[in-house]
Protein backbone atom coordinates (compact mmCIF):
# COMPACT_ATOMS: atom_id res chain seq x y z
CA UNK A 1 0.00 0.00 0.00
CA UNK A 2 1.49 3.63 -1.00
CA UNK A 3 0.04 5.96 1.14
CA UNK A 4 0.95 10.11 0.42
CA UNK A 5 1.09 12.40 2.75
CA UNK A 6 0.80 16.58 1.85
CA UNK A 7 1.91 19.20 4.31
CA UNK A 8 1.68 23.05 3.50
CA UNK A 9 4.69 24.26 5.57
CA UNK A 10 8.65 23.31 6.07
CA UNK A 11 7.68 23.10 9.47
CA UNK A 12 5.10 20.55 8.87
CA UNK A 13 7.53 18.66 6.62
CA UNK A 14 10.23 18.45 8.89
CA UNK A 15 8.25 16.95 11.68
CA UNK A 16 6.40 14.27 9.48
CA UNK A 17 9.22 13.79 7.77
CA UNK A 18 11.04 12.63 10.85
CA UNK A 19 7.98 10.26 11.86
CA UNK A 20 8.46 8.30 8.75
CA UNK A 21 10.96 5.56 7.42
CA UNK A 22 9.37 3.58 5.02
CA UNK A 23 9.13 4.40 1.58
CA UNK A 24 5.86 3.16 0.64
CA UNK A 25 5.49 6.54 2.75
CA UNK A 26 6.14 9.93 0.89
CA UNK A 27 5.46 13.13 2.79
CA UNK A 28 5.67 16.01 0.02
CA UNK A 29 5.41 19.64 0.62
CA UNK A 30 2.57 21.65 -1.67
CA UNK A 31 3.01 25.40 -0.39
CA UNK A 32 0.03 27.36 1.39
CA UNK A 33 -2.80 27.79 -0.10
CA UNK A 34 -5.39 26.40 -2.74
CA UNK A 35 -3.53 26.67 -5.50
CA UNK A 36 -0.43 24.75 -4.27
CA UNK A 37 -2.43 22.58 -2.57
CA UNK A 38 -4.41 21.12 -5.79
CA UNK A 39 -0.79 21.59 -7.75
CA UNK A 40 0.59 19.15 -5.03
CA UNK A 41 -2.23 17.03 -5.05
CA UNK A 42 -1.63 16.61 -8.58
CA UNK A 43 2.04 16.16 -8.91
CA UNK A 44 1.80 13.13 -6.24
CA UNK A 45 -0.75 11.55 -7.88
CA UNK A 46 1.21 11.65 -10.93
CA UNK A 47 4.56 11.11 -9.65
CA UNK A 48 4.01 8.46 -6.61
CA UNK A 49 0.20 6.64 -7.58
CA UNK A 50 -0.89 6.64 -4.20
CA UNK A 51 -3.58 4.16 -3.02
CA UNK A 52 -4.23 7.05 -1.12
CA UNK A 53 -3.60 10.79 0.46
CA UNK A 54 -3.52 12.29 3.28
CA UNK A 55 -3.60 16.23 4.47
CA UNK A 56 -1.81 16.95 7.58
CA UNK A 57 -0.80 20.18 8.88
CA UNK A 58 -2.99 22.65 11.25
CA UNK A 59 -6.04 24.46 11.38
CA UNK A 60 -7.94 27.15 13.14
CA UNK A 61 -10.47 25.57 15.71
CA UNK A 62 -14.19 26.25 16.09
CA UNK A 63 -16.52 25.24 18.40
CA UNK A 64 -16.78 24.88 22.26
CA UNK A 65 -15.79 20.94 22.39
CA UNK A 66 -12.65 22.26 20.60
CA UNK A 67 -9.15 22.87 22.48
CA UNK A 68 -5.64 23.12 21.27
CA UNK A 69 -3.99 20.60 20.33
CA UNK A 70 -6.79 18.36 19.38
CA UNK A 71 -7.01 16.63 15.99
CA UNK A 72 -10.16 17.15 13.46
CA UNK A 73 -10.13 14.80 10.97
CA UNK A 74 -12.64 15.63 7.73
CA UNK A 75 -15.99 13.73 7.66
CA UNK A 76 -16.89 16.12 4.78
CA UNK A 77 -14.98 19.49 3.26
CA UNK A 78 -16.19 22.82 1.56
CA UNK A 79 -14.85 26.13 0.25
CA UNK A 80 -15.53 29.13 2.44
CA UNK A 81 -14.65 31.59 -0.38
CA UNK A 82 -15.99 30.08 -2.96
CA UNK A 83 -19.88 31.32 -4.49
CA UNK A 84 -20.34 30.45 -8.04
CA UNK A 85 -24.26 32.88 -8.03
CA UNK A 86 -27.38 31.28 -9.39
CA UNK A 87 -26.93 32.60 -12.87
CA UNK A 88 -26.27 29.59 -14.74
CA UNK A 89 -27.41 26.83 -11.97
CA UNK A 90 -29.62 28.22 -9.18
CA UNK A 91 -28.85 24.87 -7.59
CA UNK A 92 -24.95 25.75 -6.69
CA UNK A 93 -24.80 26.57 -3.03
CA UNK A 94 -22.61 28.63 -1.22
CA UNK A 95 -18.87 26.75 -1.19
CA UNK A 96 -19.92 24.58 -4.13
CA UNK A 97 -17.61 24.71 -7.47
CA UNK A 98 -20.37 24.38 -10.13
CA UNK A 99 -20.10 20.40 -11.49
CA UNK A 100 -18.48 19.69 -8.40
CA UNK A 101 -20.54 17.72 -5.19
CA UNK A 102 -21.89 20.78 -2.37
CA UNK A 103 -19.74 19.01 -0.38
CA UNK A 104 -16.60 16.59 -0.39
CA UNK A 105 -16.86 13.41 1.32
CA UNK A 106 -13.69 11.46 3.35
CA UNK A 107 -13.48 8.41 2.15
CA UNK A 108 -16.13 6.40 4.66
CA UNK A 109 -13.46 3.66 4.82
CA UNK A 110 -10.69 6.00 5.88
CA UNK A 111 -13.10 7.69 8.79
CA UNK A 112 -14.33 5.38 9.97
CA UNK A 113 -10.51 4.06 10.66
CA UNK A 114 -9.45 7.42 11.97
CA UNK A 115 -12.53 8.06 14.51
CA UNK A 116 -11.72 4.68 15.89
CA UNK A 117 -7.88 5.50 16.80
CA UNK A 118 -6.78 5.32 20.27
CA UNK A 119 -3.72 7.85 20.72
CA UNK A 120 -4.24 9.92 23.77
CA UNK A 121 -6.00 12.97 21.82
CA UNK A 122 -8.85 14.25 21.15
CA UNK A 123 -10.56 13.60 17.58
CA UNK A 124 -13.40 15.13 16.54
CA UNK A 125 -14.99 14.29 13.26
CA UNK A 126 -16.31 17.18 11.70
CA UNK A 127 -16.78 19.57 8.41
CA UNK A 128 -13.48 21.43 7.36
CA UNK A 129 -13.59 24.65 5.39
CA UNK A 130 -10.78 25.37 3.24
CA UNK A 131 -10.17 29.05 1.69
CA UNK A 132 -7.09 31.09 1.02
CA UNK A 133 -7.69 33.51 4.21
CA UNK A 134 -5.10 33.24 7.39
CA UNK A 135 -7.76 33.71 10.05
CA UNK A 136 -5.46 35.75 12.33
CA UNK A 137 -9.34 37.55 13.32
CA UNK A 138 -12.55 37.18 15.61
CA UNK A 139 -13.99 38.82 12.76
CA UNK A 140 -13.15 37.17 9.68
CA UNK A 141 -13.66 33.76 12.07
CA UNK A 142 -17.11 34.86 12.49
CA UNK A 143 -17.48 35.66 8.51
CA UNK A 144 -16.84 31.67 7.65
CA UNK A 145 -18.96 29.94 10.60
CA UNK A 146 -21.98 32.24 9.21
CA UNK A 147 -21.99 30.13 6.38
CA UNK A 148 -20.70 26.99 8.13
CA UNK A 149 -21.98 27.39 11.42
CA UNK A 150 -21.22 23.44 12.11
CA UNK A 151 -17.15 23.95 10.82
CA UNK A 152 -14.94 22.25 13.03
CA UNK A 153 -11.69 23.36 11.53
CA UNK A 154 -10.51 26.48 9.28
CA UNK A 155 -7.71 26.12 6.62
CA UNK A 156 -6.14 26.74 3.63
CA UNK A 157 -5.27 23.56 1.49
CA UNK A 158 -7.51 20.24 2.49
CA UNK A 159 -10.59 20.91 0.33
CA UNK A 160 -8.55 21.91 -2.79
CA UNK A 161 -6.50 18.74 -2.16
CA UNK A 162 -9.72 16.64 -1.58
CA UNK A 163 -11.31 18.39 -4.91
CA UNK A 164 -7.78 16.80 -7.17
CA UNK A 165 -8.09 13.37 -5.50
CA UNK A 166 -11.97 13.13 -5.96
CA UNK A 167 -11.45 14.12 -9.79
CA UNK A 168 -8.59 11.26 -9.50
CA UNK A 169 -10.31 8.86 -7.52
CA UNK A 170 -8.02 8.50 -5.06
CA UNK A 171 -9.56 7.87 -1.58
CA UNK A 172 -8.67 10.89 0.45
CA UNK A 173 -8.79 12.23 4.26
CA UNK A 174 -7.52 15.01 6.24
CA UNK A 175 -6.11 15.15 9.73
CA UNK A 176 -5.52 19.10 10.83
CA UNK A 177 -4.10 19.70 14.55
CA UNK A 178 -6.19 22.39 16.11
CA UNK A 179 -3.54 25.02 16.59
CA UNK A 180 -5.51 28.49 17.35
CA UNK A 181 -8.95 29.25 18.29
CA UNK A 182 -9.75 32.48 16.34
CA UNK A 183 -12.78 32.97 18.29
CA UNK A 184 -11.26 33.23 21.75
CA UNK A 185 -7.71 34.53 20.35
CA UNK A 186 -6.21 38.05 19.10
CA UNK A 187 -3.64 38.45 16.87
CA UNK A 188 -3.09 34.58 16.27
CA UNK A 189 -0.93 34.17 19.66
CA UNK A 190 -2.40 31.09 19.84
CA UNK A 191 -1.25 29.87 16.43
CA UNK A 192 2.73 31.16 16.85
CA UNK A 193 2.88 29.90 20.77
CA UNK A 194 1.48 26.18 19.04
CA UNK A 195 4.92 25.88 17.36
CA UNK A 196 6.98 26.25 20.21
CA UNK A 197 5.21 23.84 22.34
CA UNK A 198 2.85 21.05 21.13
CA UNK A 199 3.02 20.65 17.68
CA UNK A 200 5.56 17.67 17.41
CA UNK A 201 3.36 15.57 19.70
CA UNK A 202 -0.10 16.16 17.80
CA UNK A 203 1.74 15.00 14.65
CA UNK A 204 2.25 11.28 16.26
CA UNK A 205 -1.61 11.12 15.53
CA UNK A 206 -1.25 10.63 11.43
CA UNK A 207 1.52 8.27 12.21
CA UNK A 208 -0.80 6.16 14.65
CA UNK A 209 -3.51 6.64 11.46
CA UNK A 210 -0.67 5.50 9.00
CA UNK A 211 0.27 2.30 11.34
CA UNK A 212 -3.46 1.41 11.86
CA UNK A 213 -3.53 0.81 7.72
CA UNK A 214 -1.10 -1.64 7.82
CA UNK A 215 -2.34 -3.67 10.90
Amino acid sequence: MKIGIIVAMDKELAQLQSLFNDGNVRVEKCGIGKVNAALGAQRMINEFHPDMIISSGCAGGNGDDIDIQDVVVSSELVYHDVYCGTAIDDTTVYGQVQGLPARIAADPTLLAKAKALQCGVKIHAGLIATGDWFVDSKEKMREIVGHFPEAKAVDMESCAIAQTCYINKVPFISFRVVSDLPLRDTHASQYHNFWDTVALHSFQVTKTFVESLYE
